[in-house]
């Protein structure tokens, strides 16, 4: 039977977690109190992931994990691996961006497109294939497309409009105005550092601005909505808003912004990041 993912406590700058049929321990810088539950619990933990001081980490397994397993968390499937950077392959902050996301195309009537950047494993690009919306899904890692390929075909989802794309974000965008694509969704995640399929360097406080305005170029001329968020520090909710507000000023609709939380079994909220909405009135 595939599990779910719960968060079960945070404290000590950590976060206790059940993926499926696992406990994992996995940093969370934001989680300065108290944890809730028992040492004993958190010692129960089959693995831990162990931050380096400098840079990356490693696991400490104290049982042999499978290489992957499934998981289903909010209707949708995901195979779940850990990695070197102490990334699951699920990042469940993003579970209430995915409903909106869904809602929103389901409340249109015809055909829909989405651009999908710095997409990951997908689950923002399956929630929009799940409402029938076609999807271009974008990120410059080789390995981390082929995982979302596996995640939509384990959702059932394979056979959507679906577009796998390898490439640097930006220099995809610039392609793509210049080929005169357009989209009536954008939704982007991206990360304060990284590099492009070719070594190309990004940095949020340096390309972000550059970005949203190409995006804007690729926008269709009744756009449906602009997602944004992001785990920088300093990029609060209101920055991001900013941002967005910036980007779509020539446009009428509704803005919104609001941290990205995943609540504990408790009810206590662990702040895991940022976001800014633009949608069409």
């Amino acid at each position: 039977m595939i599990g779910g993912y719960q968060l079960l406590d945070s404290g000590r700058e950590s976060k206790l977690e059940r993926v499926g049929p696992y406990l994992l321990v996995r940093p969370s810088p934001q989680a300065v109190w108290s944890p809730s539950l028992p040492e004993k619990e958190w010692q129960a933990a089959d693995a831990v992931y162990i931050r380096s001081s400098t840079g990356g980490g490693n696991w400490d397994f104290h049982r042999r994990l499978p290489e992957k397993w499934e998981i289903e968390y909010r209707g949708l499937k995901f195979f779940i691996k850990p990695t070197g950077f102490g990334h699951l392959g699920l990042f469940p902050e993003h579970g209430e961006s995915w409903d909106w996301v869904e809602e929103r195309i389901r409340e249109c009537k015809g055909p829909i497109s989405v651009l999908n950047m710095f997409a990951y494993t997908g689950g923002a690009t399956m929630a929009a294939a799940r409402a029938e919306a076609t999807v271009c899904h974008l990120d410059a890692s080789k390995g981390v497309v082929d995982w979302a390929r596996e995640d939509a075909a384990l959702s059932g989802l394979d056979d959507r409009p679906i577009r796998w794309i390898v490439d640097d974000v930006a220099k995809f965008v610039q392609k793509e105005i210049r080929r005169g694509k357009t989209y009536d969704a954008i939704i982007l995640d991206p990360p304060s550092f990284g590099r492009g399929a070719k070594g190309e360097i990004w940095k949020i406080e340096d390309d972000l601005i550059r970005l949203l305005a190409e995006c804007k170029q690729v926008l269709s001329d009744k756009p449906l909505f602009v997602l944004l968020s992001c785990h920088s520090p300093g990029f609060t909710p209101l920055v991001l808003q900013n941002l967005l507000a910036e980007m779509m000023n020539d446009k009428s609709g509704a803005l919104s912004c609001g941290e990205m939380v995943i609540p504990e079994i408790s009810g206590r909220l662990l702040p895991s990041g940022a976001y800014a909405r633009w949608s069409s009135e």
